[in-house]
């Protein structure tokens, strides 16, 4: 993320947090699409999913920012398709509702590295809509562990 020029941005709400990506490491916005569990595979990855043929590694959204579980019975969510590793692999990412694309200038977002409820090594930056502040992800940081070795 340069800091200066526009950056667009997806926004999405993941429990209590509004979250952002930016718009170009998103493949795709899916329905929330029912995962195959993976026997042995760490409890934040859902499963997989077939999209169009391709297997896709889906991790949950909530247990990947440490947020509440969804409340049984909720409408699912979406599933955010993000390429990670400089667009080498794909993964599903489970957030609870899309918000908004949105473009801002690159120098309003705020540098953070330590935000309560959230681990500082995802955050790539702050920023500002309607008031309420929003967390810029670092998705590779937060997905990249998620990969097979």
């Amino acid at each position: 993320m340069s800091d200066a020029g526009v950056v667009r941005l997806l926004l999405f709400r993941v429990g209590r947090l509004t979250c952002a990506a930016e718009a170009e490491t998103v493949r795709e916005i899916l329905p929330r699409l029912e995962p195959t569990r993976i026997p042995g595979a760490p409890p934040v990855v859902a499963g997989l999913v077939n999209v169009r043929g391709t297997l896709v590694t889906v991790v949950e959204g909530w247990r990947a920012l440490r947020q509440p579980e969804p409340p049984a019975g909720s409408n699912g969510g979406t599933t955010v398709l993000l390429e990670v590793g400089g667009g080498r692999k794909v993964l599903g990412f489970t957030v609870d509702e899309v918000v908004d694309l949105l473009t801002v200038d690159g120098g309003a977002l705020e540098r953070r590295q330590a935000l309560p409820g959230i681990d500082p090594t995802l955050v790539r930056a702050v920023g500002r809509r309607a008031g309420h502040l929003f967390v810029v992800l670092d998705t590779d940081a937060l997905l990249t562990p998620v990969l097979p070795s």
